[in-house]
């Protein structure tokens, strides 16, 4: 079964805000059905295709205690079966139309989408519609729940117990998030995973996927007027649970108390890396410190002209790379990570001398006005290039909308980074990697006596 973002410690590094140089000719329309379903159309009409979305307001962070995992197996078994659609049968009539569909899952929300000829988003509609109210979740070993249990359980074998990277970052993020509902991974904690039951995705489906709990994103070569008329007809008359009652577990993330140093080897690594997670902050959370953080961190260690990557590769030649960035589009405060891998010879315990040097270097003297001032208009400009894209389009709105953001936020984020100062950009980096702030350092080496 084809996944992209199932419940890997990395979803949510994929979309970030994004904004087409036209913004007359990227306004979106918003509005409600009658049962709560919020509907975003963003007109795109350089082709005749649309991409169609659904973004559910459930997450990892959702899950009961001893129930990790639920969210992004739910994802699985809702390409399954149905009332109406066999096994299999979803993707086929998506396929045989000509279209692409696929689903992500993260702490935060879960989304759908398919990408299809203008004609058949009506079809679309009515396939998501279909699996909103009438799935089916049974007993059966080789039915959709338990059958689809197993290829999560196979797929976190894959991902992560068989990724020694992705194990030392899920070890990280555990402390770093110790107490919160972000500290298990969205794939979910095996023994977990495998004590799931029919009953337990039944309760699930029930308490969350509802047309209130739910956004619907439309981009593409449509009018605000066609998709009104066709979500009415495929959505509008699905009546709401009331079940989805909107409180979501999320809280405020304690920056550490102490700092720590984990280590993790395994004979599958071939380049050792050096890392340090420090209590970082999101646009939800702080949108001005955020951004501004963005933008410190871009001059930092955002690229091959940052300072790291010019001190420590370029000029001393200690390092093979070197960056800075900052998970901020989690509802909740993510890290603010500082890393590099070391070049041929370099012990790590040196490489974090030279790392430190430079970014204690940075804290101390700051930015100058043209590093902050290329930073700012890099990531602007970024952000309006990535509104040629319809499908970035439709991720956009809807993780924002997804996170209680809205579509002003989307819309203003261009502005908004053009207009943080060299001031406000090394204050963010100085209270994220200040001297006085624990961290948690991680080090990624080869077996003892491996090469």
């Amino acid at each position: 079964m084809k996944r992209i973002l199932t419940g890997g410690l990395l979803a949510l590094s994929v979309f970030t805000s994004s904004a087409v140089a036209d913004d007359s000719a990227w306004a979106p329309t918003v509005f409600n059905l009658d049962n709560g379903m919020e509907v975003v159309v963003v007109p795109d009409h350089r082709a005749p295709v649309v991409t169609h979305m659904v973004w559910y307001k459930v997450g990892a962070v959702d899950e009961a205690e001893g129930k990790s995992g639920i969210a992004h197996l739910f994802e699985h078994v809702m390409f399954k079966e149905t009332d109406d659609l066999a096994p299999g049968e979803f993707d086929n009539i998506v396929s045989r139309n000509g279209g692409v569909s696929n689903a992500f899952t993260s702490w935060d929300y879960t989304a759908y989408y398919e990408r299809v000829a203008k004609d058949q988003l009506g079809t679309m509609m009515g396939l998501e519609a279909e699996r909103m109210t009438d799935l089916i979740i049974n007993d059966d070993p080789n039915g959709p729940f338990i059958s689809e249990r197993d290829v999560v359980k196979e797929e976190r074998r894959q991902r992560i117990d068989n990724n020694p990277g992705v194990i030392l970052q899920e070890m990280v993020l555990s402390e770093l998030w110790k107490g919160h509902p972000y500290e298990i991974t969205v794939i979910g904690n095996m023994d977990e995973v495998a004590a799931l039951t029919p009953a337990d995705g039944m309760a699930f489906y029930k308490e969350y996927y509802s047309p209130e709990n739910a956004i619907l994103v439309v981009a593409g070569d449509v009018t605000p007027e066609e998709v009104r008329a066709l979500a009415e007809e495929h959505y509008g008359v699905i009546a709401p649970t009331g079940t989805a009652h909107g409180e979501r577990k999320w809280a405020p993330v304690p920056p550490l108390t102490e700092t720590k140093e984990l280590v993790y080897s395994d004979p599958k690594v071939r380049q050792p890396s050096w890392s340090r997670y420090y209590s970082g902050t999101s646009e939800t959370r702080d949108r001005e410190l955020s951004y501004a953080l963005d933008v410190g961190l871009e001059v930092l260690g955002g690229g091959m002209t940052s300072r790291l990557y010019q001190s420590l590769v370029e000029d001393q030649q200690v390092a093979i790379s070197a960056n800075t960035f900052a998970w901020t589009t989690l509802h909740d405060e993510g890290p603010a990570l500082i890393t590099a891998s070391p070049a041929p010879g370099v012990a790590l315990e040196d490489l974090e001398t030279a790392v430190m040097a430079e970014v204690e270097k940075v804290l101390d003297e700051g930015f100058t006005d043209a590093e902050v001032e290329r930073a700012r208009n890099k990531l602007a400009a970024q952000a309006i290039y990535a509104r040629d894209s319809q499908s970035n389009m439709a991720n956009t709105f809807g993780s924002t909308l997804a996170l209680g953001g809205s579509v002003d936020d989307v819309l203003n984020y261009p502005d908004a980074m053009r207009a943080i100062t060299t001031e406000q950009a090394i204050a963010a980096v100085r209270e994220v990697f200040g001297s006085d702030r624990h961290y948690i350092e991680a080090h990624l080496l080869p077996a003892e006596g491996d090469s």
